[in-house]
């Protein structure tokens, strides 16, 4: 008999034992995410267990028919029910024909690394990255350092939600030990630097505490732990360095211990936030900008690649003119950065949320967190006479906000977000003053990037893993200049009852 799949069903049900629950919207833009939830969670879950096995018929079925064999790399991250959904997906892999190495508890870089590593092409990591208890989801790709993007999430979405499995059979599997080690030796060969850093170190009591300290440690650093213990219910904060929450943590740390920079690492280790060593919270664009300026310095005529979020100084900077770098604006997204990076042979991309990508001789082109925080070591050991606070002031001042999420419901965000862009897309052939100015210029690769004639702007784009829009705003003039704009912007969204209040403003 067929795999029944259903998008509803009850725990502690019949069907919920016996059907695959799978809820469409956990497809999501580039990778998979859904509410699995956990004890006391009265929220209805997305998926059950054997709703990720016909995930994994789904991957393994798709792989093979994408032509790049059956050779898969799994890994998992520190969650109470991690492991039960990877070894769920793991059956559904070997039903489809798929050979899976399982290299354990890891990082998402570490399961990429993994790709290279062991010479598989095709890698399912199991891990809800920075969100709540309760979610779980799934990183993919076949065509390393690449991740799926749409087309490859579509395809899949359609194999799983029909039930068009080709079941194989004759899968294996093999557990890779020790591939910690393997990573950490990796990542910190030739690496170690001169100057003497004091590193706060902090992760959220997520997966990348049992990684990043020891290999900050090999490459020269005094550690100072924060939340370094693997404790899956995250007892002080979500491990996500965007966090306002997370940020004051370390910067509190950093001023305490008098350390020279403070480096935070999200839930499953792909992204790094910084703090410098006066307290000062940096948002990762601007992280992206002082990294570009070290490298366009080693690299003359270097590409980089940014997110639509992330601050204009990109394109302003006065350096990066002189070094002769050139940026592109690209769709937000670890996938789309990621990719867009391979087709321009670009030497490293950036994300506001922290995801940076460092091509040859930096990195491999995948987003590793471990992989950032080296590279802002070594910008300190190639600037011994400079601070982090130092080369942070060294940038042209802008104001700009957190990342602001108002929730609305994955069901009905894109059709809000084509809303807003249509409001604005009128407002600008209008000529109409919006935020006390005429708009200059639109940016809708990705949502809409509203520019005012003095510079300033504001984002709304979809979320692409949760039920939220984003909001983003900068101004290079002054923060009441900021305040117009982020209350512009948001006049405008309100129009939209499905949008509702924000997880954080500033």
């Amino acid at each position: 008999m067929p795999l029944r799949i259903v998008g509803e069903a009850q725990p502690n049900s019949f069907e919920f034992e016996t059907s695959a629950l799978i809820k469409a919207s956990g497809f999501r833009e580039y990778d998979a995410r859904w509410w699995f939830g956990h004890s006391g969670s009265a929220q209805a879950p997305e998926l059950n267990l054997i709703g990720v096995q016909a995930l994994g018929m789904g991957l393994g079925t798709l792989i093979r028919r994408l032509g790049v064999g059956p050779d898969i790399v799994t890994g998992h991250d520190f969650r109470s029910y991690s492991l039960s959904i990877k070894l769920a997906l793991v059956c559904g892999l070997m039903a489809a024909g798929a050979r899976v190495k399982d290299i354990g508890l890891a990082l998402s870089p570490m399961a990429y690394f993994a790709q290279f590593a062991l010479d598989t092409p095709s890698v399912a990591m199991v891990t809800a990255s920075h969100n709540e208890n309760g979610w779980t989801g799934v990183k993919m790709g076949a065509a390393r350092p690449l991740t799926f993007g749409p087309e490859e999430m579509s395809e899949l979405k359609k194999i799983v939600l029909a039930g068009d499995f080709d079941l194989a059979g004759g899968g294996a599997y093999e557990f890779v030990s020790g591939f910690r080690e393997t990573y950490l030796d990796d990542l910190t060969s030739a690496k170690h630097i001169a100057r003497k850093l004091k590193v706060v170190c902090a992760c959220g009591n997520g997966t990348a505490g049992a990684f990043a300290p020891q290999a900050l440690e090999r490459i020269g650093c005094e550690v100072i732990r924060l939340d370094v213990e693997l404790d899956h219910t995250f007892p002080r904060y979500n491990p996500n360095p965007e966090d306002m929450q997370m940020l004051h943590a370390i910067s509190e740390k950093v001023l305490e211990t008098g350390a020279d920079v403070g480096l935070g690492f999200d839930g499953d280790g792909d992204r790094c936030g910084v703090v410098d060593n006066e307290g000062n919270e940096i948002f990762a664009d601007k992280v992206g900008v002082m990294l570009a300026r070290d490298i366009s310095s080693l690299h003359q005529g270097s590409t980089f690649v940014v997110d639509v979020k992330s601050t204009g100084l990109f394109v302003t900077d006065h350096v990066l003119k002189t070094n002769g770098a050139r940026t592109d604006y690209w769709k937000t997204g670890h996938s789309y950065i990621k990719r867009r990076v391979a087709e321009l042979g670009a030497v490293a991309g950036f994300e506001k949320s922290g995801h940076f990508f460092f091509n040859p001789p930096i990195g491999r082109g995948y987003d590793d967190g471990l992989v950032t925080a080296i590279a802002v070591c070594q910008m300190l050991d190639r600037n011994p006479e400079s601070s982090m606070a130092d080369l942070y002031r060294a940038l042209p001042l802008t104001y700009g906000t957190p990342t602001m999420s108002p929730h609305c419901a994955d069901e009905v965000k894109y059709g809000v977000v084509e809303r807003v862009v249509g409001d604005f897309q009128a407002m600008h052939h209008e000529g109409a003053t919006f935020a006390g100015q005429k708009i200059s210029a639109l940016i809708t690769v990705n949502g809409v990037r509203v520019v005012a004639e003095d510079g300033t702007w504001g984002l709304v784009r979809a979320s692409s893993n949760k039920p939220e829009l984003v909001v983003v705003v900068e101004s290079p003039v002054s923060s009441e200049r900021r305040r117009q704009m982020f209350e512009a912007v948001d006049a405008v969204l309100r129009r939209s009852p499905e949008v509702g209040a924000y997880n954080q403003t500033f």
